[in-house]
């Protein structure tokens, strides 16, 4: 069925969640829309900024979440939430744990949960995320905060996909070793040491901060990532995480790297739908003459897999 998106759009920008939730549907389906619902975004996004939190299971992530909504409420701005759940193994969908544990925020008209499946896809976000961020932007949101899966060291995609990267880690769970490892603890730009309320709490900033010194050489003006402890459950240390937060998009946008920053993401993102695009092409070739053709040269010892692959490139992009 399709839909009017021109209109669903200006339903969007007034604020109307129903609205937001079916233009990320239809990112989610990869409706044969997508394409006009993304032209009609793209002049009207670009003002959110984008924060990334990651980290284990446990360390919460969405207590953490919940309470910097409140806090950015509380400031007058307008909240997106994209909490990536990790699939259903029955229906494929998320499995909403990060949206039940926020649903204090339901009831405000300046807040908007979604909940998105990883669906398969590694590095801790769902395929669309992006897209569903663009329509959280060109929805008004002033702060889109998107929480990955967090499932382990590799979950490191969201450093390409935030203007600011989190990584938050609690004591007693075994940080201090995860501290001297590559990966996951590599990619802030703000770590948090929540549940700073345990034993071990100072143990584990002081580990984290042993690893900062230990990392590449920073000059002068260079960003230096802050430890922050925080108590998230009952809101403690929550005003230091946002002014952290603030000190940071401060930098970005003086030393220029925020646009930058921006940049990259666009340049991924279109590398991303070329290349969706490109092996969409090469599956619908699994029955097709010239890639048989070709198969039976490398069989019979007249063509290597390399320069077979470069003709079926040469044949799919005309080149």
């Amino acid at each position: 069925m399709t839909v009017d998106v021109p209109q669903l759009v200006a339903q969007a920008r007034e604020g109307r969640p129903r609205a937001v939730a079916r233009l990320i549907s239809l990112v989610e389906g990869a409706s044969p829309q997508l394409r006009e619902v993304m032209a009609a975004l793209a002049p009207l996004a670009g003002g959110a900024y984008v924060i990334g939190l990651t980290g284990s299971p446990g360390v919460g992530k969405s207590t953490t979440t919940s309470a910097l909504v409140s806090a950015y409420r509380k400031a007058g701005k307008r909240v997106g939430v994209l909490a990536v759940d990790p699939s259903s193994p029955f229906s494929g969908g998320a499995l909403l744990g990060d949206r039940v544990r926020m649903s204090d925020h339901a009831s405000d008209p300046g807040v908007y949960i979604r909940s998105m499946a990883t669906r398969g896809h590694l590095g801790g976000l769902a395929w669309s995320a992006p897209q569903a961020v663009r329509v959280l932007d060109a929805a008004g949101c002033d702060v889109i905060l998107v929480e990955t899966v967090g499932v382990g060291q590799s979950e490191v995609e969201i450093a390409s996909q935030a203007d600011t990267s989190v990584v938050l880690l609690a004591p007693g769970m075994g940080d201090g070793i995860q501290a001297a490892k590559a990966g996951i603890l590599e990619i802030g730009d703000i770590y948090v040491v929540n549940k700073a309320d345990r034993d071990g709490a100072d143990a584990t900033a002081r580990e984290l901060n042993h690893m900062l010194g230990l990392g590449e050489a920073r000059g002068p003006g260079d960003w230096r990532p802050p430890i922050v402890k925080t108590v998230a459950a009952r809101g403690e240390g929550i005003e230091e995480f946002v002014e952290a937060l603030d000190r940071h998009r401060a930098w970005l946008e003086k030393h220029d790297v925020l646009a930058e920053r921006r940049a990259r993401r666009a340049a991924r993102e279109v590398e991303t739908i070329a290349v969706t695009a490109l092996r969409e092409r090469i599956d619908d070739l699994r029955g097709d003459r010239r890639l048989g053709a070709l198969a039976r040269r490398i069989v019979a010892g007249e063509l290597d897999p390399y320069a077979a692959a470069d003709e079926l490139v040469a044949g799919l992009t005309g080149g």
